[in-house]
């Protein structure tokens, strides 16, 4: 059978650089740090005290109160995510085929914040059992999907998909197979994650997985950077209005891009740790490849999974020396969690939009916070760093990679 071609032709977006695509794109080619102190819990007795936090959001704003309270976070700001995509992709339940409407969003962990609650509130109670009749249905990771199509109307194929911080990605990956293969006309695609809290700080803090510069957060998140100390958390919600070439023709509907290629696969070497070699993230990045039919000289620009981390970062270069050989250095590459933290399983989307509007504005962001060369790196690559490049970029790849050694590749290029 004939493959259906595959757009973008809307976009949501909460982050810690702003509440709207747009304000997202702003911050990001601005080169702007999310990163403050923790406002979410009190973080005082912890190794790290700051965080990139989504900035004045309020749930009751888009959310009836007594729905709010039965909503965790990590829902609530993908359910506000969804309502600008289905706005910005001009989508009306009166002209469309809601049964052809899909929902794949992801999440890297869900309510941990809810499950945390339940579980002290039990602990600090005389052990009688009284828990929220919502705990579970606020808690499982699946449930973002499922409110955003219960709230919208949208009948098609709805669940999430897990892959830690490279989840969003596969979500991406996952509607973008679907349409082409003709089982669905629209699915909106992304992630969402929330779970900046005790728990969440906590275990990565006991990982020793978390920059500790609390004295200067908005420099923390150093990708590339000599001194880079480990990744600052972020949180962030995005959602991709992913469509068939011919429905959005149809609708006459802006296009943002194409979708030209995706791949997954895995490091099969440790539980945290990346390949040494980059052998994963090599491998996925050539399936994207492949799947897309283009050549390493095809791409322009590479948003890097790139988290500040010392193995991590390292690793991911020499894979796209390997793939890209001698065109490596007619690349940008640029880490945007530079300014974002690491969203976990949002990181992905909101990482694959930076790459939609590089390609459609030409510019690519930057690598904030480099202050001193890593003797590891190659210092002829363009890491883009602390300011973003205009160039014609035909064509984006963005990495994202998750604990388990789990890698997700996909492929925006300009439409025509």
């Amino acid at each position: 059978m004939e493959l259906k071609r595959v757009v973008v032709t809307g976009m949501g977006a909460l982050t810690p650089l702003g509440n709207t695509v747009n304000d997202y794109w702003n911050g990001l080619i601005n080169g702007v740090s999310g990163a403050d102190m923790i406002t979410l819990f009190d973080a005082s007795k912890f190794k790290t005290r700051f965080a990139c936090e989504i900035k004045g959001f309020e749930p009751t704003n888009f959310l009836e109160r007594k729905e709010a309270r039965k909503i965790d976070r990590f829902s609530q700001i993908a359910l506000v995510a969804s309502d600008q995509a289905v706005a910005d992709a001009n989508i009306s339940k009166d002209t469309t085929n809601t049964d052809r409407v899909g929902i794949i969003v992801a999440s890297g962990i869900g309510g941990i914040v809810t499950f945390q609650d339940e579980m002290m509130n039990f602990a600090q109670g005389d052990g009688t059992p009284r828990f929220n009749p919502f705990f579970i249905p606020k808690m499982i990771l699946d449930i973002a999907a499922g409110q955003i199509s219960m709230r919208h109307g949208f009948r098609g194929p709805n669940f999430a998909v897990v892959s830690a911080c490279a989840s969003s990605t596969n979500a991406i990956m996952e509607a973008y197979n679907l349409i082409r293969l003709g089982k669905a006309d629209i699915i909106l695609a992304g992630g969402t994650e929330s779970v900046i809290s005790e728990a969440g700080v906590g275990g990565f803090n006991a990982m020793k997985a978390l920059s500790e510069r609390n004295d200067e957060p908005k420099t923390a998140s150093r990708p590339y950077d000599k001194d880079r100390d480990g990744f600052v958390m972020g949180e962030a919600a995005g959602v991709l209005v992913l469509e068939a070439l011919d429905h959005a023709e149809k609708r006459g509907v802006k296009i943002y891009c194409e979708i030209a290629g995706a791949g997954a696969t895995a490091d099969a070497h440790h539980i945290t740790a990346p390949h040494p070699e980059g052998l994963g993230a090599k491998n996925v990045m050539l399936e994207a490849l492949e799947d897309s039919q283009m050549t390493p000289g095809d791409i322009d620009y590479i948003n890097t999974h790139g988290t500040s981390t010392p193995l991590g970062d390292v690793a991911e270069v020499k894979a796209i020396v390997d793939v890209f050989g001698d065109h490596v250095y007619n690349l940008n590459i640029s880490s945007t969690k530079s300014m974002t933290g690491h969203c976990l399983g949002a990181a992905g989307v909101i990482e694959a939009m930076a790459c939609v509007m590089s390609v459609k504005h030409d510019c690519v962001p930057p690598t904030i916070n480099h202050f001193t060369d890593d003797p590891e790196l190659d210092s002829r690559l363009n890491f883009t760093f602390n300011k973003s490049q205009q160039r014609t970029v035909r064509a984006a790849l963005s990495n994202t990679f998750g604990f388990g050694g789990h890698n997700a590749c996909v492929i925006m290029k300009k439409y025509s």
